[in-house]
């Protein structure tokens, strides 16, 4: 029998491989999407696709429902990857642009966990996987938002790992650098919404910014393709004993490794200076 998995954030990049991929590979894929539009076009290509949006409560329990009700009330995975990221430097963020920003990228991911982990415990088995971000190991200016979500969704999932030790449940973070994705894309338009550009003292800063999110194409040498960290989540999946953390890019080994080795200064002045 396929092993069933539900996935969020499927419209694009992550997300949408590790939907198309994994049905490929056997599963029984239940793709999700905030855009009526994004489900559609899933559900064309043959994907099993509900439409989920993590600000929502009610979408959320409901995608689980139909879900459970497809499987017979099981489900043996849960991939949460749906997430955006906030630039703005932390003394310009409106109290609102934080709490969206964890509305989605924490409360909507632990509301998901706490509707598959009694699935799970019942039937002795799950695989729990969060895709958090090189910035849930280290800060960077300007990402303060972001940062702190992941933080959060790093603190949380050890937090849980260790809870549910024994219970044949296993939980696993993937932590990407840059990925060719449209996050660049998606982070511009949240950080035109929130952030009065012009007038904060960041406004320089603020163009480099811009241009950033504004550029086509990868945004650093070390950028890879959305199937590298498909092939972790597989790992992650299929791994007798799957292992804690997954790095992906290289910034991700490195900077893992330099924030264990340098003192806090030193890797303060690398990160400014990455900047």
């Amino acid at each position: 029998m396929a092993k069933s998995i539900l996935i969020t954030g499927c419209s694009s990049g992550i997300g949408l491989d590790a939907a198309l991929t994994l049905q490929k590979r056997g599963y029984k894929v239940f793709a999700s999407a905030r855009k009526p539009e994004d489900v559609n076009r899933l559900q064309q290509l043959g994907v099993s696709c509900y439409r989920l949006d993590l600000d929502e409560a009610n979408s959320i329990e409901n995608t689980v429902t139909k879900v459970l009700a497809e499987t017979g009330g099981t489900l043996d995975a849960l991939f949460n990857n749906g997430a955006y990221g906030q630039v703005g430097a932390v003394e310009d963020l409106p109290d609102s642009a934080l709490r969206a920003q964890f509305e989605t990228n924490v409360f909507g991911w632990h509301q998901l966990i706490r509707l598959v982990v009694p699935v799970m415990r019942r039937q002795g088995h799950g695989r729990i996987i969060q895709n958090s971000s090189i910035l849930g190991v280290v800060a960077i200016p300007y990402r303060g938002a972001y940062i702190a979500s992941k933080y959060a969704i790093e603190g949380l999932t050890d937090t849980l790992r260790l809870e549910l030790a024994g219970s044949g449940i296993y939980v696993s973070l993937i932590e990407p650098g840059p990925i060719n994705t449209r996050f660049r894309a998606n982070a511009l338009v949240k950080f035109k919404q929130y952030i009065d550009i012009k007038q904060s003292v960041h406004h320089r800063r603020y163009q480099q910014q811009l241009a950033r999110l504004e550029k086509t194409g990868n945004s650093s040498g070390f950028t890879l393709p959305a199937k590298d960290v498909t092939a972790k989540v597989i790992a992650a999946l299929e791994s007798k004993h799957p292992k804690v953390r997954y790095p992906v890019t290289v910034p991700s080994f490195l900077f893992i490794l330099l924030k264990r080795l340098l003192p806090g200064a030193w890797l303060d002045k690398l990160l400014a200076r990455g900047m």
